[in-house]
C-alpha cells in the first residue's frame, strides 16, 4: 500500500494546501511513492517497487497531525472524495473523512495508500507492484517468480511512504479489516511511530478458522485451468475462477440478514425461472447477486494478486511471533471498534486480542456497531463510531 517520490517533491506535495472542494469532498489526486529496492521480510529483494497514495488535508509544519489509513482486502487508498467530478461515489470511509467530520482534514493530514500485490492491479486508479508487474531485466510480468510478501512487507513500504514525507511520528493509525491489521502491525513493530491505534473489524492474528477460511476463498482459481499455475499472462486468464473467489468473499463479508433480505432470500433470479425448472441455469436471486458481485470485481482484479493477498493475510501474526508477545509491543492507546455479526473475524478472537493488549495496562476502548451487513459493517457502518472516534483522537 505505498508510493515513492523523491523526498523534496514529496515534501511539498504533502505541504501542499487542498482546499475543501479539492481534497475529501471534492477531488482527490492519486500520486506514486516509488522505492528503487525492498528487501522483503523473507530476505528477497524486489526492484522499482511503486504504490499509490493520495491524501485530504494539510501537514502541520512540525509533520505532527498525520493519519494513516490502511486498506482492506480488496480495498484501496481511495478512501474519501472523488477522483472526478463524474465519479458514482466517493471514497470507501467518505462518511469519516473531512472537515468536522470525525477525521477531521481540518485538524489532520489524512493520508492512504495502495498495498504491495494490490488486488485491483486493472484499476487504471491503482499503483501497485505485484505478481502482474513487469519484472526489471526480464521484460514479462513476475507471476509466481515474485516474492511471497507479507502484512509486514506492506507496513515496511508504508513506513518508507510516510518517512519520505518527513513524518516521523503519526498521530494514529487505522484501518478496516486487512487494514487492522497493518494498524496492529505498525503498532507492534513500530512502537515510537504510533500515537494512537484504531483497528476496525479484526482480531490481531490469522488463527485456523481465518486461515482455512482464506483457504476457502483462494480454492476457485487455484481450480481453474487458465490459472496455470500462475502462468496465464498473455494467455487466456482464470477469469471464471477469480470471479467464483470474489463471489464467496463477497457472501463471507456480509451476515444472514443480507442474504435473506427482501430482494434476495428465496426468490428467484428471472422471473418465470423456477430454479426447480433445471440443473445449473435456474437459479436464485442470492446465487445470481453473488455471481453478478464476483464478475464485477474481477474486471479489475488480478488472479494472482488474490492468491498473495491470501498468503499474507494467512501468515500474519502481529509482531511477527506469538500473539501475546506481539501485543505486549503495544504501547499506543487503542480504539477498537467491531461488529458482533463479523463472519470473518468471530467475536472471541477479538476478545482476546482485546484482553491481550489490556493485560500489560495498553489503554483500550472497545466500541460495537452493528449494520446488518457482517463484516462489512466496518465499512458502510463506521459512522456509528463517529463520535467516539473523534473522541478518541481529541484525548491527550
Amino acid at each position: 500500500m505505498l508510493k515513492r517520490v523523491a523526498l523534496a517533491t514529496a515534501i511539498a506535495v504533502a505541504l501542499a494546501t487542498f482546499g475543501r472542494a479539492e481534497a475529501y469532498d471534492g477531488l482527490v489526486e492519486k500520486k506514486t511513492f516509488t522505492l528503487p529496492s525492498y528487501t522483503t521480510v523473507g530476505g528477497q529483494t524486489i526492484k522499482d517497487v511503486k504504490i499509490g497514495w493520495e491524501s485530504y488535508g494539510t501537514l502541520n509544519a512540525d509533520r505532527s497531525n498525520a493519519i494513516l489509513i490502511t486498506h482492506f482486502f480488496s480495498g484501496t487508498s481511495h478512501a474519501a472524495g472523488k477522483y472526478k467530478a463524474s465519479d458514482a461515489a466517493p471514497g470507501y470511509w467518505d462518511a469519516i473523512i473531512g472537515p468536522g467530520k470525525p477525521l477531521d482534514t481540518d485538524k489532520y493530514f489524512i493520508l492512504a495508500s495502495d498495498t504491495l500485490v494490490n488486488l485491483n492491479a486493472k484499476d487504471p486508479n491503482v499503483v501497485t507492484t505485484g505478481p502482474a508487474s513487469i519484472e526489471p531485466g526480464k521484460n514479462e510480468p513476475y507471476g509466481t517468480r515474485f516474492p511471497i510478501v507479507t502484512i509486514r512487507d506492506f507496513v515496511n513500504v508504508q513506513k518508507a511512504l510516510v518517512e519520505s514525507l518527513g513524518i516521523s511520528r503519526l498521530a494514529a493509525v487505522t484501518g478496516a479489516s486487512m487494514g487492522a491489521l497493518q494498524a496492529y502491525e505498525w503498532a507492534s513493530s513500530y512502537p515510537s511511530m504510533v500515537g494512537k491505534v484504531i483497528p476496525v473489524i479484526a482480531s490481531a492474528e490469522a488463527d485456523g478458522w481465518l486461515i482455512a477460511w482464506l483457504d476457502v476463498w483462494a480454492a476457485p482459481i487455484r481450480l481453474d485451468p487458465n490459472w496455470n499455475n500462475g502462468d496465464y499472462y498473455g494467455k487466456a486468464e482464470p477469469v471464471a475462477g477469480l470471479a467464483a473467489s470474489l463471489a464467496v468473499v463477497t457472501l463471507h463479508a456480509q451476515h444472514w440478514t443480507w442474504a435473506n433480505g427482501a430482494t434476495l432470500g428465496r426468490k428467484w433470479a428471472v422471473d418465470g425461472k423456477d430454479p426447480a425448472g433445471c440443473l445449473v441455469e435456474c437459479k436464485f436471486a442470492i446465487e445470481a447477486a453473488l455471481a453478478n458481485a464476483g464478475k464485477a470485481r474481477a474486471a479489475t482484479s488480478d488472479a494472482n494478486h488474490f492468491l498473495y493477498l491470501i498468503k499474507a493475510n494467512q501468515l500474519f501474526v502481529a509482531g511477527g511471533g506469538s500473539l501475546a508477545e506481539g501485543l505486549k509491543k503495544i504501547d499506543a492507546p487503542v480504539l477498537l471498534i467491531t461488529s458482533d455479526d463479523d463472519q470473518v473475524f468471530p467475536t472471541d478472537a477479538v476478545n482476546q486480542t482485546a484482553q491481550l493488549i489490556k493485560a500489560d495496562g495498553t489503554p483500550l476502548d472497545h466500541v460495537k456497531i452493528r449494520g446488518g451487513r457482517g463484516h462489512l459493517d466496518g465499512v458502510v457502518a463506521i459512522s456509528q463510531a463517529g463520535e467516539r472516534i473523534a473522541e478518541f483522537l481529541a484525548r491527550k
